[in-house]
């Protein structure tokens, strides 16, 4: 099985504060694209859990992936999936991998529950620095564009204080900042 905790800290950024990061701070000149595929319940079971669940797809491959709270950050559960299976999928026609499927039956979701709601799709910029990843989001979906500074890190400490570090040095405000899943929802 495929499993990772992730310890992530966010914050929503103006454009102008984007783009004053993305030239100040090594962030490299091209982005990565990625597009986020969003599946939920018709009575959201999965966000009644706090859990998440999405395909996403980079470099033309396709992994599924399952997002649960875990010890104050999130386990994620991923499974590949072919071009054809993530196809599927996106038709309302799940195709059951092992490692998800198996987290989603220890909610009592079934699988044939889940319905392809949309899709996200994010220009990302990131870059290491002292065992943190810095990432810079661009992201588009239902009419709303949106700028992001994710800090990834192996501990909370480590990655609050870094998110503080940037905020500070470049005057930006603190915001309240959902998950993209979350700002996704919102946004129907």
């Amino acid at each position: 099985m495929s499993q990772e905790i992730e310890i992530e800290f966010k914050n929503l950024l103006t454009k102008a504060e984007y783009e004053t990061l993305l030239e100040k701070l090594p962030f490299p000149k091209d982005g990565m694209k990625q597009t986020n595929y969003y599946f939920e319940t018709p009575d959201f079971q999965l966000r009644n859990n706090h859990s998440a669940l999405r395909i996403r797809k980079k470099n033309n491959l396709y992994k599924l992936t399952l997002k649960e709270p875990y010890q104050g950050g999130l386990l994620e559960t991923h499974d590949s999936l072919t071009e054809d299976e993530a196809i599927e999928w996106i038709k309302n026609k799940p195709i059951p991998k092992e490692a998800t499927t198996n987290q989603l039956n220890k909610m009592n979701i079934e699988i044939s529950d889940l319905q392809y709601y949309g899709s996200l799709t994010t220009v990302r910029r990131e870059y290491k620095e002292n065992g943190l990843i810095f990432c810079l989001d661009y992201s588009t979906y239902n009419n709303v564009e949106d700028y992001e500074l994710e800090i990834e890190s192996l501990d909370r400490a480590s990655g609050l204080k870094a998110l503080g570090k940037v905020l500070q040095t470049f005057g930006i405000s603190k915001k309240e900042t959902t998950n993209k899943i979350e700002r996704f929802f919102s946004s129907l």
